[in-house]
């Protein structure tokens, strides 16, 4: 196998065939000039090139973890899904606690579980509004939630 070239994307340097989700890992970190740093985190909740999780459900679980998460942290600058369908970048600002985010992560998806809908799930407040599964996001997260003990064990 021959060398890749280094890529300006930090995942794209990631050996996808090394790790085994599901995991969380630091992805990065970028230090403003003012002195705020953000702290950028790869939630992988399927295994790359061997699943993926549905559009639907993906896009239902994007909604209440971008808005359920807020509700265990004010530092949380974005949380959204990687175009693979795999998992989700979450970016803290000023928040470089790994156990704290694996709680703010559990949290969230303890949320989901109990959801009875999804938030903004409709035409005014969202671009593609059927396009939803709340059962889906649920079975995703009582997934994830399933391997808990795993997420901190990156490569296989």
């Amino acid at each position: 196998m021959t060398a890749q070239k280094k890529m300006n994307v930090e995942s794209f340097n990631l050996d996808h065939t090394l790790v085994k989700a599901p995991f969380v890992r630091l992805a990065g970190v970028k230090a403003g000039i003012k002195g705020d740093v953000i702290h950028k985190y790869d939630i992988r909740f399927c295994q790359p090139n061997k699943e993926h999780m549905e559009m639907p459900a993906l896009h239902s679980l994007e909604h209440m973890m971008a808005e359920f998460s807020r509700n265990h942290t004010d530092k949380i600058v974005d949380i959204s899904p990687m175009g693979c369908q795999t998992g989700f970048y979450l970016s803290l600002i000023n928040h470089d606690n790994y156990k704290e985010v694996m709680e703010i992560i559990e949290k969230t998806l303890r949320d989901v579980l109990t959801a009875t809908a999804v938030p903004a799930c409709n035409e005014v407040q969202c671009g593609w509004a059927a396009s939803h599964s709340l059962e889906g996001a649920q079975e995703i997260a009582l997934k994830m939630l399933s391997k808990r003990d795993e997420w901190t064990e990156i490569f296989a």
